[in-house]
């Protein structure tokens, strides 16, 4: 492959412009703090956070983020993600979801390579009770340079879950809602990638589609699509500033809640 930066510019606009033509959502993320390849035989990350604020009742928030990577034999590594956010005022549950997720892959020494993953998941206000998946992607490496890189996968996963809008914190209408399961057979495919825009300025972003390939003929191109993008602005040696913008789209959810969600945060790092 002739990785030219024209070539490179090239494929990362096609992948770029295909994602947002497309529709799907979020299952997996894959090494959302360090970077892809992991060079010592452990790493790990976790970010604890806790608030607590009194106004007409304590509204209490708690936020953990965790990244555990361990370098196998063989340059295979097993990388343990979770993820949880929970929201109280007073009784009231404003906000209860999160994720945990094995996954086993190369340590990117090979062009393909299997990517085996197993997940658990909820979002008590969406009424996600919960959703249980495994399955396995082909992972391609495209590039990894200094100053940008392009990963991709394409695969098949296997889908459980379990939507009760009788949980306490279902934020949506509808009062004759019933529990619903389903078991969908997913094709999942996404891609990753992170580039210098310019000196001091760089851009990552991870994307997922996700068809239901036994839902119908009406509902294979009723796909999620999650996108989760940042920019980072290195100011000085102290001072880091950095946009994080994703999406969220989904036609096929099984109660009537919002097909689109999104968020943009603003925000900054001071270090010494």
């Amino acid at each position: 492959m002739n990785n030219t930066p024209s070539m490179k510019a090239i494929l990362l606009l096609g992948l770029l412009l295909f994602e947002n033509l497309s529709f799907g959502q979020i299952l997996n993320i894959d090494r959302e703090h360090g970077s892809d390849t992991t060079q010592k035989s452990f790493y790990g990350l976790i970010d604890l956070y806790f608030s607590a604020d009194k106004q007409r009742r304590d509204i209490l928030e708690l936020t953990q983020q965790t990244e555990l990577d361990f370098l196998m034999k063989a340059s295979h590594m097993l990388i343990i993600l979770a993820h949880t956010d929970m929201v109280f005022n007073g009784p009231l549950v404003l906000e209860n979801n999160g994720y945990f997720q094995l996954r086993y892959r190369d340590n990117d020494t090979k062009k393909v390579a299997p990517d085996y993953f197993l997940q658990y998941q909820w979002n008590g206000i969406l009424g996600l009770q919960n959703r249980a998946l495994a399955g396995c992607n082909a992972r391609f490496k495209f590039w990894d340079d200094r100053t940008d890189d392009l990963y991709a996968s394409a695969g098949l996963f296997y889908e459980f879950e379990r939507w009760n809008p009788l949980l306490e914190n279902y934020a949506f209408g509808g009062t004759d809602l019933q529990e619903i399961q389903r078991n969908l057979l997913r094709f999942n495919f996404s891609f990753k990638t992170a580039f210098k825009v310019a000196k001091g300025i760089d851009f990552s972003a991870i994307s997922y589609l996700q068809a239901p390939l036994n839902a119908g003929l009406d509902h294979i191109f009723n796909a999620r699509w999650f996108l989760d993008s940042q920019l980072n602005f290195n100011i000085n040696r102290h001072l880091d500033f950095n946009i994080k913008y994703n999406q969220n789209l989904d036609y096929f959810r099984p109660l009537p809640i919002d097909p689109f969600f999104y968020s943009l945060t603003l925000g900054c790092r001071i270090h010494a």
